[in-house]
């Protein structure tokens, strides 16, 4: 399943502060810029949710400024929807490669480092493909069904709505 991971803090000073965020075997660098409340990926035409998927990449996020929410879904685990808040500087969340992911930005944006860890066999292509839920139906089937996601990461009575 996900986790949501620490990382260490060196010090801090005045107005600065040192972390040490390496994730072991990762492998390439992706910056990921929302400017104001973006969702990625974007919904469909048809208003209907999309989502990532990485077969051959784990994915392992910290958000370096702003927050994010992210909506998790993996047919594999016992619970397969899950919807996680990302505050900057809090957790680096690792997701296995499988698990349909989405998010949306805080209303002023953020900034998410992701130190991926792909497979030799990943390429741009197979990892970056967008989904539509509208047209798999196992997934349309499970955010139609009214199911509730657990959360994760937020203050109680915080929790966004569901799809």
């Amino acid at each position: 399943m996900f986790e949501l991971l620490n990382f260490q803090k060196f010090r801090d000073t005045p107005s600065v502060q040192f972390f040490d965020i390496t994730v072991q075997d990762s492998n390439a660098r992706d910056l990921v810029f929302h400017k104001g409340p973006a969702i990625s990926p974007n919904n469909a035409k048809d208003t209907s949710w999309q989502f990532y998927l990485h077969p051959r990449q784990q994915d392992n996020l910290l958000a370096l400024s702003g927050g994010r929410t992210f909506h998790l879904v993996n047919f594999e685990w016992a619970h397969p929807y899950h919807v996680v808040r990302l505050d900057a500087n809090s957790h680096i969340l690792r997701l296995p490669p499988g698990t349909f992911h989405r998010s949306e930005s805080d209303p002023e944006g953020s900034l998410v480092i992701n130190q991926a860890v792909r497979t030799e066999s990943a390429t741009v292509h197979s990892e970056f493909r967008v989904y539509n839920s509208g047209t798999i139906p196992k997934l349309k089937k499970l955010l139609a069904s009214g199911i509730q996601p657990e959360y994760h990461g937020f203050e109680e009575n915080d929790y966004p709505m569901a799809a």
